[in-house]
């Protein structure tokens, strides 16, 4: 009897200790081994003991050529000192993967399509839309691209060491926590890896586009119709290049000179899910002329989907050849955003189109061969490898043409689309050359032969030097299109419908030292339509750059603080221009109490989206649901479509407030714009009422907040915060977009610099140092950036030196 106890007790334990050591599904969501994750030696509870970062004062690594020391400041900044570049370059490397491994390699699989290796099903689908988009196939070429700089290779390569020199460190109960709850390990480092994440971010930036919508657009609406809702240049803008800028060339095609193809017909594929319309960024440069100062000023704050851990590190680098303060990109070497002991730099999202829609006719059903010109010509084929957690291997078929990837399949006969995108190109230039040569810039001539070898994705990089140069360059690699070409899908049967070829550097818009004091974008059209060559976007910027050329044109004697309140501007002109024309079209007398009271907040509002104002959550819900009303013969169950800009609206209601557009289709009547207005208004009542019943904030920073994702939507890892802001406005925060760093640069005989960003140096969410300067950013606050001379330098801010030794 007493084996008989012990046999029982001995198939319940090891039941437990199977059960507690494997992971199972809950739904549709994996759940790690239990026991390993509350092992108090290798799980959860030695992250909690790591919360404080405490670091080693000495490390030894044997990759070095020379010794180095990082120095950690009181918000937990690394400055790195190396004796060379590449000791640098592998320092960088191995301190990044120390504060944010498991966000490197999270971005790199998600870019990769492998998240259902270590997620599950629920990923497969995101998976194959990366594989169809092409990035591996995109990050390969760069590679073999990058390969033929052997210099900078090295760079690259030195980088990668660093990082694995960092993971051979680790054991599983050192393993970031993320590795731990998701249940997987940390890999090797790879250049690849790097590339991807290259790749990523031109997705991201570059990778948007709206032919199939368009191609429906004006297979509904025909082409006079099309032509009216959807002009390509809004003419109260203000281009980043400003309009009779002269052309001081001859372009290779002129723009006219050459006229597309009709488009195709109705597509009914439904899209991949498109980047983030509120990507972008602000950045400008005002001359010593206009600051109190007499030096130059460069602002800059790209805004980007905002997740924790943050998207940028902060950091210094320091070596013989150059001493460089910024942000880095977890992934990749150098600093992106920044500033040396001469020059500042700060790019902005262009978004001219550079990704195109081209059909493809099969031979045959086997899918083997398509038609080019007349010829079957043999299609690549790859078959894409999925090891999906708790199902096991999935094979999806990709066929690559002459344009690219086949990313669009399984429609009809002749409906398949391939998609020809310039970051699947391969490139002798690589971005990690071109960061690490504005590094170390000292003036205006080594920033322009830095961006010479800039591809993509494209940016404005604004520029200023102690000299008292500024500068602005639409830089990036722009290929020449036929009129109207990139806005349609095109037939790709014909080789004919390809590319002209490339926009030469010396032809694209730039402009340095203007006689008005100062540069500056934000995402608007890069040019009037003067220039000669054509070019077309899935959107421009219409608002922020508007009010930011305002603004820069009527301040003098500007100070670093006017900059830092301009940076945090919360001024819509979209509703500075859109309430008077409401307010001229309502019908007051008719509004019952709650409408009146409404109204007057509207009337006493200042346009600025301030998180403790009413004002701004009516106007936004009043003009969403005008927006809606107004566009309604664009709700489409099948097809795909974008909306007209709002700025089109405007001009309607000025212009011809009786158009048929204002007509809704769903009433019996016909309405006018004072129509629209008015049943908006009463609209916005019944909402805003709703939302008074439920006891619900109606400030702007409670009605709308901020999320601060984790990267992996991993619950209680995120904050939320109540901001102002809007995506009209320079601070353009709106939900979980918005700027990503703050950096305010004055370019004295000592260079200083204001800088902030929505989280920390830490990627450990237990760490203080995950979030800790969130509250700063939230509240429009800066930080002064340390920027050190020597690692010796006597200095308060300092808290640690770790000394490196090279073993």
């Amino acid at each position: 009897m007493r084996f008989f106890g012990f046999l029982v007790m001995a198939v319940i334990t090891a039941g437990l200790v199977y059960l507690l050591n494997s992971s199972f599904k809950v739904g549709e969501q994996s759940v790690p081994a239990i026991g390993k994750l509350l092992n108090p030696f290798t799980g959860v509870w030695q992250n909690a003991k790591q919360s404080n970062d405490t670091l080693a004062s000495t490390l030894y690594l044997s990759g070095l050529k020379a010794g180095a020391k990082v120095v950690y400041d009181d918000r937990m900044i690394p400055h790195l000192f190396a004796e060379n570049d590449l000791d640098a370059a592998y320092l960088q490397g191995y301190v990044t993967a120390q504060h944010r491994l498991w966000q490197m390699d999270f971005s790199t699989r998600a870019a990769s399509g492998r998240l259902s290796e270590v997620i599950g099903e629920r990923t497969l689908e995101y998976d194959k839309r990366m594989r169809r988009l092409g990035m591996v196939y995109a990050a390969e070429n760069a590679i073999e691209g990058w390969k033929e700089d052997a210099q900078m290779y090295a760079f690259l390569e030195a980088y990668s060491k660093g990082i694995n020199a960092y993971i051979k460190t680790l054991n599983p109960k050192d393993y970031p926590l993320e590795f731990k709850l998701i249940g997987y390990e940390p890999e090797e480092w790879t250049p690849l890896k790097s590339a991807l994440f290259i790749k990523s971010m031109a997705q991201s930036l570059c990778g948007r586009e709206n032919d199939i919508e368009n191609t429906n657009l004006l297979t509904l609406f025909g082409q006079e119709d099309f032509d009216f809702l959807f002009p390509e240049y809004f003419e109260s803008q203000s281009p980043i290049i400003p309009k009779g800028t002269p052309w001081n060339f001859t372009p290779i095609y002129p723009k006219d000179g050459i006229q597309i193809q009709k488009p195709i017909g109705a597509i009914e594929h439904k899209t991949f899910e498109k980047p983030h319309p509120s990507n972008g960024s602000n950045n400008w440069a005002v001359a010593g002329s206009k600051t109190k100062s007499g030096n130059p000023i460069l602002c800059g704050d790209p805004h980007l989907s905002m997740t924790l851990p943050a998207i940028w590190m902060e950091l210094q680098i320091h070596t013989p050849n150059y001493n460089c303060y910024g942000v880095s990109l977890p992934g990749l070497p150098g600093i992106i955003i920044g500033f040396n002991e001469n020059v500042a730099w700060s790019p902005t999202n262009v978004g001219q189109d550079v990704m195109d829609l081209y059909t493809i006719k099969w031979k045959d059903d086997s899918k083997s061969h398509y038609m080019l010109d007349g010829q079957a010509v043999k299609a690549k084929i790859k078959y894409e490898k999925y090891q999906v957690k708790d199902i096991g291997e999935v094979i999806d078929t990709v066929r690559y043409t002459k344009w690219g990837p086949v990313a669009y399949e399984n429609r009809k006969q002749g409906e398949d689309i391939a998609i020809r995108w310039i970051s699947h190109d391969k490139q002798v230039e690589n971005e990690i050359s071109v960061f690490y040569k504005l590094n170390k810039a000292k003036n205006y001539d080594d920033y322009v032969e830095a961006l010479s070898g800039y591809v993509a994705p494209a940016q404005n990089f604004a520029f200023a030097s102690k000299e008292g140069d500024i500068a602005m360059r639409v830089e990036g690699k722009f290929p020449i299109k036929k009129n109207q070409q990139g806005r349609f899908v095109q037939d790709g049967s014909l080789s004919a419908n390809e590319w002209l070829g490339f926009i030469p550097k010396a032809h694209i818009p730039a402009m340095k030292n203007p006689e008005r004091g100062f540069v500056s974008s934000a995402n608007q059209h890069s040019t009037a339509p003067d220039y000669p060559y054509y070019y077309n976007s899935a959107g421009f910027g219409d608002y922020r750059g508007r009010y930011l050329n305002r603004m820069l044109a009527q301040m003098n004697d500007i100070t670093v603080e006017d900059m830092m309140a301009l940076q945090n501007s919360n001024y819509s002109i979209k509703a500075e221009r859109m309430l008077p024309i409401f307010y001229s079209f309502l019908e007051e007398d008719k509004l019952d109490e709650d409408g009146k009271k409404y109204l007057t907040k509207l009337k006493l509002w200042d346009y600025n989206f301030d998180r403790d104002e009413l004002a701004p959550v009516i106007y936004s819900i009043w003009s969403r649901k005008f927006y809606f009303f107004t566009w309604d013969e664009f709700k489409n169950d099948t097809l795909d479509l974008v909306r007209p800009d709002s700025w089109l609206a405007m001009d309607l209601m000025e212009d011809d407030p009786t158009n048929k557009y204002f007509d809704v289709i769903a009433s019996r009547g016909k309405e006018t714009a004072k129509d629209i207005v008015n049943k908006s208004f009463q609209e916005m009542v019944k909402e805003m009422n709703e939302l008074r019943a439920k006891n619900q904030g109606l400030d702007r920073g409670t009605h709308n907040p901020t999320y601060i994702n984790h990267l992996a939507r991993l619950d209680g890892m995120g904050r939320k915060l109540y901001a102002s802001g809007t995506g009209e406005a320079l601070n353009a925060t709106y939900r979980s977009h918005g700027p990503s760093w703050r950096m305010i640069v004055e370019l004295g005989d000592e260079v200083k610099a204001k800088v902030v960003y929505p989280g920390g140096t830490s990627g450990n969410p237990a760490s203080p140092h995950y979030d800790d300067f969130m509250d700063e950013w939230e509240n429009g606050e800066y930080f002064d950036a340390l920027f050190l001379k020597s690692a010796d330098e006597e200095q308060e801010r300092i808290k640690m030196v770790q000394e490196v030794v090279k073993e």
